[in-house]
């Protein structure tokens, strides 16, 4: 029997007017802070942006975006 190694799959969340939207990966090769900028084009709140570390949920890896607009201290 051959062993087989599959990835894990990657999904970005963040929070956007009250709402958390989740992201799917474009492309497993980016980093967290380069797929970040690939979505700053649709979201710009993303652009001042940081990426929290890696929760693990069952068969996926979830980067949260922390966004800083509209917080204050």
């Amino acid at each position: 029997m051959a062993l087989q190694v599959e990835g894990l799959q990657r999904e970005f969340r963040f929070k956007h007017n009250g709402t958390t939207i989740t992201l799917p990966d474009p492309d497993a090769g980016r980093s967290p802070e380069q797929v970040m900028q690939f979505y700053a084009n649709q979201y710009p709140e993303l652009t001042t942006a940081s990426v929290g570390a890696a929760a693990y949920e069952g068969e996926r890896v979830v980067y949260e975006f922390k966004t800083t607009l509209g917080t204050k201290g």
